[in-house]
């Protein structure tokens, strides 16, 4: 049995107490703040769906309409830096969402139902080859070719 020592941080920066970061429950609320952006969501694209007269399906189709192609585009473009990634999300979630109702008022077919589910069709086909390559980028490819067997 091995004993596992925890180390203390040292004080001799000088720092104040109040001006270091505690480690613990209740500083990254990252994890939080996206649970709840994905519900409202959800609940937006269901209140749209249902056609529930509620004072709430306004605004939570609308964010459903902005989140959920910005969440694909986002997710597609790994390589920059967040700023330009929530810009460059939000300008094609508008994009998107502008050639969605642009096609349906072409085509004389406008819709509350069938905008939210072109929308979220077309987001989750701009999420799919996104989540394709985390799983092929994954397989290590030896020189002839082949896939090394996996070790437990």
């Amino acid at each position: 049995m091995q004993t596992l020592r925890i180390k203390t941080p040292s004080t001799d920066r000088g720092e104040d107490a109040t001006e270091r970061v505690r480690p613990g429950p209740g500083r990254d609320l990252s994890a939080l703040l996206a649970g709840a952006a994905t519900a409202a969501a959800a609940v937006g694209a269901a209140l749209a769906l249902t056609d529930t007269a509620s004072p709430l399906r306004a605004p939570c189709t609308l964010f459903f309409l902005l989140t959920a192609p910005a969440a694909a585009i986002g997710t597609a473009l790994r390589g920059l830096n967040p700023v330009g990634r929530v810009l460059c999300a939000l300008a094609g979630a508008v994009v998107l969402n502008m050639l969605v109702a642009q096609g349906m008022l072409a085509v004389h077919r406008w819709s509350v139902r069938g905008g939210v589910v072109a929308v979220a069709s077309l987001s989750l086909l701009l999420l799919l080859p996104a989540l394709g390559r985390g799983k092929f980028r994954s397989r290590k490819r030896t020189q002839d070719g082949t896939t090394p067997a996996k070790v437990p």
